[in-house]
């Protein structure tokens, strides 16, 4: 376990050395193979040039949808095979993402791209099931920029004092949000 966390402070670090171009890099790769998540660089920069918080979020932002447009197109070329090759110990995570599309549609996206969840499966996977690729876009671009902006703006507001909460604050926006995606879809179910 050790040596994982030492390759992902490496890579960290190499990420961090590059400045925003590493930003974008980080959050481009992340989206289709396994970093260290964007969101500890994002915070670090944020937190040395608080002015420009908005300009990083947007960075990744971007870095990440493009990131996920490239895991859409590996698994919508290569399948399961490449997905079973990526996520060699995890094979049944794609029958679980398909029964999360199954019920939720391109929400599942959505949600894997704001919450802590393996967003590299959902992209993937999302490619194999032939999601619609527009749909698949504009999801990730509103749960991932939700996701990033969310975390500038909070260290914008809060600085230093909330960086430890951070991931409690996501996980509360999350839970709103599936309240809220829950009612709308019981609501609908009712017109229906």
């Amino acid at each position: 376990m050790k040596i994982v966390h030492d390759i992902f402070v490496k890579m960290n670090d190499f990420f961090q050395a590059l400045g925003v171009p590493g930003l974008a890099l980080n959050a481009f790769i992340e989206s289709f193979f396994l970093v260290p998540p964007p969101d500890f660089l994002l915070i670090t920069m944020d937190l040395l040039k608080l002015e420009k918080a908005l300009f990083y979020a947007l960075v990744c932002t971007i870095g990440s949808v493009a990131g996920a447009l490239v895991g859409y197109a590996i698994g919508y070329w290569g399948g399961r095979p490449a997905f079973n090759f990526i996520f060699r110990k995890h094979h049944d995570q794609l029958e679980k993402v398909e029964c999360l599309y199954n019920k939720y549609g391109c929400a599942a996206v959505f949600f894997s791209a704001f919450t802590p969840i393996p967003y590299k499966v959902f992209t993937i996977a999302s490619g194999i099931l032939r999601m619609n690729v527009g749909a698949f876009t504009l999801m990730s671009f509103l749960g991932r920029g939700g996701r990033f902006f969310l975390v500038s703006v909070v260290l914008m507001l809060f600085g230093q004092t909330i960086k430890q909460y951070i991931e409690w604050v996501i996980i509360a926006v999350t839970l709103v949000i599936i309240v809220f995606f829950i009612v709308l879809y019981k609501k609908r179910k009712s017109f229906v």
